[in-house]
C-alpha cells in the first residue's frame, strides 16, 4: 500500500521538476488564448502534468516536444499510432495522394484493393468506410436496429465505444445509470441501451433472451478501465446466446487490434456478425471500418430497398475520402502485417516481466495485464473481473503521480490509465529504460 501523504509529496515535487524543464509549453498555452482552454480538444487537458507537453515532431516510437525533451513513446497516440508514427511508406503514399485530390465523393481503384485486404486480414467480406471509429459504431448500431426490428442494444459497464451517445451507460451499485460525465445529454439512454457487467453470463441470458435486444456491441477485452480479459469461455457463450436468441454480436476491436493480425476475434475467436476498427487501421489520419457478414449484408440490402431515398443517418461527406482510402490501403500493405506483430508481442512481453519482476522485488500487492502488444499495470492485487470491480480499484491520484514522474523522466503513457503500447519500432533499449524509471519511481513512492 503506498501512503497518501508519498503519493502526494511525490506529486508536487515532480510538477515542480515538469514546470522547470518545459518553458516553452507554458508560454504556448498562455499564448494559445483562441483555443478553448488553451487546447484545440477539451480532452488534451487530461494528462497529469500541469499543462499539457506541446509536440513538435513524432517518428517511430520517439516523440519530441516544443521543450526539446525527447520522450519514448508508449502513448502512440492512445492507439492511434499502434504501428509507429509516420511509417516511410505511409509519408510517401499521402503525400502522393495529396497532389491527386484529397476527397472526391467518389469511389477509386485502391479503395477495392483495400477491401480486398480489409476481408482478408479481418475474415468478413464486406465493408464501409467512416471518418472515426464512433461513427462506425454509430453506423453499426443504426444498421443493426434497422434490420432486426429491435429498439435495444447491450453493452458492458465500462466499455469504451468513443463518442457514442448509445454507450454511455452504466452500473452503479448494480442500477444502470446515466455517466454523470456525458454533456448535454436529454434523452434518458436507459430506455434503448441494457447494460450488464462483462463476463456475468446469468445476466447476458437474461438479457438477450427478453428479445428485444439489437446487437451486443462489445470490445472483446475491455480497454478503458484498465484492462479487464474476458474470462475462460465468456465470449464463446457470448456466442452461443448471440445465435440462441438472433442478436447481431458486433466486435469493437479499435483497440483490441493489439491482440494480433486480424484483431482478437481472428486471434483468439469466436467471430463476430459486425466489427468495428479506427484509429492505427490509418495510421493517424482519420479514418475507421466496419465490416458484416454476407448474412448481414443481405439484411442491409433489403432494408435499403424497402426505406424511402434520402439521407440515412448514416456517414458525413468526408467518409471514405481518397486520403484515407489511400493511407489504410498502404497501412495494410506495408505496415499492419503478420510480421509487425512478432516485434510488437516479443516486446510486451519483455515489457511484462519487467514490470512484474520490480512489482515483486518492491512487495506491491499490483498486477501487470497483457493483450498482445497492449500492456497495463494496475495498482490492485488481482485482476478484475469487471468493469466495476476495475472502477474501484483504481486510484487516480497515484496513477496520476506515477505519470508525471515518467514522462519527467522521458517515458510517455496514455494520460487516462497506465496503459502502455509496444508498436513494431519500439526497442528493448526503450522497453528498459521504461521499466528502470518505473522501478525508480515505486522507490520514491516507498520512501
Amino acid at each position: 500500500m503506498i501512503a497518501a501523504a508519498a503519493i502526494a509529496r511525490l506529486a508536487a515535487r515532480e510538477a515542480n521538476h515538469f514546470r522547470a524543464a518545459n518553458p516553452r509549453a507554458f508560454a504556448h498555452h498562455a499564448a494559445a488564448t483562441g483555443w478553448f482552454q488553451s487546447v484545440p480538444f477539451h480532452w488534451m487537458r487530461d494528462w497529469p502534468s500541469p499543462v499539457p507537453i506541446v509536440a513538435a515532431s513524432a517518428t517511430g516510437a520517439t516523440l519530441t516536444s516544443i521543450d526539446e525533451q525527447t520522450y519514448d513513446d508508449f502513448c502512440l497516440g492512445d492507439t492511434a499510432s499502434l504501428f509507429g508514427h509516420s511509417p516511410p511508406a505511409l509519408a510517401v503514399a499521402l503525400a502522393q495522394q495529396a497532389s491527386q485530390g484529397l476527397s472526391y465523393m467518389l469511389p477509386t481503384t485502391r479503395g477495392a484493393a483495400l477491401a480486398d485486404r480489409l476481408a482478408a486480414m479481418f475474415g468478413l467480406p464486406q465493408w464501409q468506410v467512416t471518418t472515426t471509429a464512433s461513427e462506425a459504431n454509430r453506423a453499426v448500431i443504426r444498421w443493426c436496429r434497422g434490420i432486426s426490428g429491435r429498439p435495444k442494444i447491450l453493452t458492458f459497464n465500462g466499455a469504451y465505444h468513443g463518442a457514442v451517445d448509445d454507450a454511455f451507460v452504466d452500473l452503479n451499485g448494480g442500477v444502470p445509470t446515466m455517466r454523470a460525465s456525458l454533456v448535454g445529454q436529454v434523452h434518458d439512454l436507459r430506455d434503448t441501451t441494457t447494460v450488464i457487467e462483462f463476463n456475468d453470463e446469468e445476466a447476458l441470458a437474461t438479457a438477450l433472451r427478453g428479445g428485444d435486444i439489437a446487437c451486443v456491441l462489445a470490445e472483446p477485452v475491455m480497454t478503458n478501465v484498465g484492462m479487464v480479459r474476458d474470462a475462460p469461455g465468456f465470449l464463446a457463450t457470448l456466442r452461443k446466446l448471440c445465435d440462441e436468441t438472433g442478436t447481431l454480436l458486433v466486435f469493437d476491436e479499435t483497440h483490441t487490434i493489439s491482440s494480433g493480425y486480424g484483431g482478437h476475434g481472428v486471434a483468439h475467436g469466436p467471430a463476430p456478425d459486425l466489427m468495428v476498427v479506427g484509429k492505427s487501421i490509418g495510421g493517424g489520419v482519420p479514418c475507421a471500418v466496419y465490416g458484416f457478414s454476407a448474412e448481414v449484408a443481405e439484411r442491409m440490402a433489403a432494408l435499403n430497398t424497402s426505406r424511402p431515398s434520402g439521407h440515412s443517418g448514416i456517414g458525413t461527406t468526408l467518409s471514405a475520402n481518397a486520403l484515407a482510402i489511400t493511407a489504410m490501403d498502404m497501412m495494410l500493405s506495408d505496415v499492419i502485417t503478420p510480421a509487425a506483430y512478432d516485434p510488437m508481442l516479443r516486446g510486451a512481453a519483455r515489457l511484462v516481466a519487467g514490470l512484474e519482476q520490480e512489482i515483486a522485488a518492491a512487495d506491491l500487492d499490483w498486477h501487470v495485464t497483457q493483450v498482445g502488444a497492449r500492456v497495463e499495470f494496475l495498482t490492485c492485487p488481482t485482476p478484475p473481473r469487471d468493469g466495476g470491480e476495475a472502477k474501484a480499484a483504481m486510484n487516480p491520484e497515484l496513477e496520476a503521480a506515477i505519470h508525471l514522474f515518467l514522462a519527467n523522466r522521458g517515458i510517455l503513457l496514455a494520460p487516462f490509465h497506465n496503459m502502455m503500447l509496444v508498436s513494431p519500432v519500439t526497442t528493448g533499449d526503450q522497453i528498459d529504460r521504461l521499466v528502470g524509471a518505473f522501478a525508480d519511481c515505486v522507490r520514491a513512492l516507498k520512501e
